[in-house]
């Protein structure tokens, strides 16, 4: 299994990724859906931090620091650090934003480490619906010191046109923030893996293609 096929197996194992009848907070009717909230022990966190540091490395992206965002950034983050330098010997530091600064100790609205003009950031997510958070972020990062934002790794890139726009999430970013989003899979790979018996779920197929051909942003 290549590392993408792999990861889809290890969503489908730990019920994170899911097929059926979904409503999802667009409205939109989906055949699949992906539960990040399912990753819930030290041996679901130690694996996915592999994929995380796999993508990372796949694409290229140079990090001095991975920034999680509060909350659900912060134990990805960890993770991934910890796994580039265990299967790489990749030291990096990591840092996540307090959702409140704070105003006693040592105060300010970062926790790790403290970011430095000219420092390599990426962002570390679970999945992109809006770019809401991307968006929420950045003045953060770039009101704490003049960092170098180079990409932002999440897990699955559904592909699909937000609301408002025939570009997806993923390709918003990129237009309007310039940061290039990569994600470990997309939709078109769990399709793959779907037919190719990866994972369980040929009955949903059909529904699967159609939800693409109907959401789908072109790439």
């Amino acid at each position: 299994m290549t590392y993408k096929e792999s990861f889809i197996k290890f969503m489908a194992d730990c019920g994170v990724l899911t097929f059926g009848d979904f409503t999802l907070k667009s409205g939109r009717k989906a055949p699949y859906f992906i539960n990040t909230g399912n990753y819930k022990t030290g041996k679901h966190l130690a694996e996915l931090g592999k994929y995380y540091a796999e993508c990372i490395k796949e694409n290229g992206l140079e990090a001095d620091t991975l920034f999680g965002p509060a909350y659900k950034g912060i134990p990805l983050a960890v993770s991934a650090a910890v796994a580039l330098y265990e299967k790489y010997g990749m030291e990096v530091n990591y840092c996540f934003d307090r959702k409140e600064a704070k105003d006693h100790g040592e105060g300010g609205m970062f926790v790790g480490k403290q970011l430095t003009d000219g420092e390599k950031v990426v962002i570390i997510e679970d999945v992109m619906t809006s770019g809401k958070a991307l968006r929420e972020v950045l003045p953060k990062l770039k009101g704490a010191a003049d960092v170098n934002i180079t990409g932002m790794v999440i897990t699955v890139d559904r592909m699909e046109k937000a609301l408002d726009s025939d570009m997806s999430a993923v390709q918003s970013a990129y237009k309007e923030f310039g940061v290039k989003v990569c994600s470990i899979v997309t939709i078109n790979d769990i399709i793959d893996a779907i037919e190719n018996g990866i994972v369980d779920g040929k009955q949903y197929l059909d529904a699967m293609k159609a939800y693409r051909e109907q959401y789908g942003a072109k790439a």
